[in-house]
């Protein structure tokens, strides 16, 4: 196996609305505004440009924020990924800054303190398949309140036709999904409910943070345990949807069935095995 290649930078300053949706499920890509100058890779002597590949590690602290943003050489080394990865990058960077500098002058404008903020995106595998990368995100943000706020993110990159869709899109709709796992889905947030409450979740209770989660709200994750096809569908659920923040967060991952995989789209379909 080759050895690891990190690219790990220092920036000086300037990101980052999380990259739009389509209808179709494809995520599109993350340009960077008109301002922003666009990293290039290194050239060779002759203007070549030298392909990056590898993993990417940015770190950037000013007197108004830290920047820290992540991907793997899996990543890294995936034609179109990289650069993908890249404007998000971008975008996350300067919206920070932009919402930073603005903290700043409110805080001078009010007479209050400012306190630096921050914004760390972390991009891991969750499966490398032959034509599909699974990535997941572990996000987090800080913009001067009581506490931190995290989350997650995930895409599914399509190495063939070189593009990021949403986990949902591999689904014939999120009603769907839910009609196949939302029952065991709940019953297994409400058993870990109960266990970090220490008592069960009351039956017929109005209370948002006792209502169960639909799998689309949460963020949806495909795995695989063979290296071959998508058998595993894991779900992330952030503070605030489930629980109150200091309950934390959800995490699950549940078996692809062979009900969960009547409603994968007839075109995603080899890419799936029931177990």
């Amino acid at each position: 196996m080759a050895p690891m290649m990190i690219r790990r930078f220092t920036l000086l300053a300037v990101p980052a609305a999380l990259a739009a949706c389509n209808p179709g499920g494809e995520v599109e890509d993350p340009q960077p505004s008109a301002t922003a100058e666009t990293p290039q890779p290194p050239a060779t002597p002759e203007g070549t440009p030298v392909p990056l590949g590898g993993a990417r590690e940015v770190a950037e602290r000013t007197d108004t924020y830290l920047f820290e943003y992540s991907y793997p050489q899996a990543a890294g080394d995936t034609e179109g990924l990289a650069g993908w990865l890249d404007n998000r990058l971008e975008r996350e960077r300067q919206d920070l800054a932009a919402r930073a500098a603005q903290g700043r002058e409110e805080a001078r404008d009010n007479g209050f303190p400012f306190n630096s903020y921050s914004s760390e995106t972390a991009w891991e595998v969750v499966a490398d398949l032959p034509n599909w990368l699974s990535l997941s995100a572990d996000l987090s943000s800080y913009s001067g309140g009581a506490h931190p706020n995290y989350g997650f993110d995930s895409i599914v990159w399509d190495k063939q036709a070189g593009k990021a869709l949403e986990p949902i899109a591999f689904f014939t709709s999120a009603r769907a999904l839910d009609d196949a796992i939302g029952a065991q889905l709940c019953e297994a947030l409400n058993a870990e409910r109960e266990k970090r409450r220490g008592e069960p979740v009351e039956e017929g209770s109005d209370d948002s943070f006792d209502a169960c989660v639909k799998p689309d709200e949460g963020n949806l994750l495909l795995g695989s345990t063979n290296g071959r096809t998508f058998n595993r569908i894991g779900i992330q659920i952030a503070p605030y949807l489930a629980g109150p923040y200091a309950e934390g967060s959800y995490d699950f991952t549940f078996p692809v069935t062979p009900e969960l995989l009547e409603v994968v789209r007839e075109e995603y379909r080899e890419a799936f095995a029931a177990n």
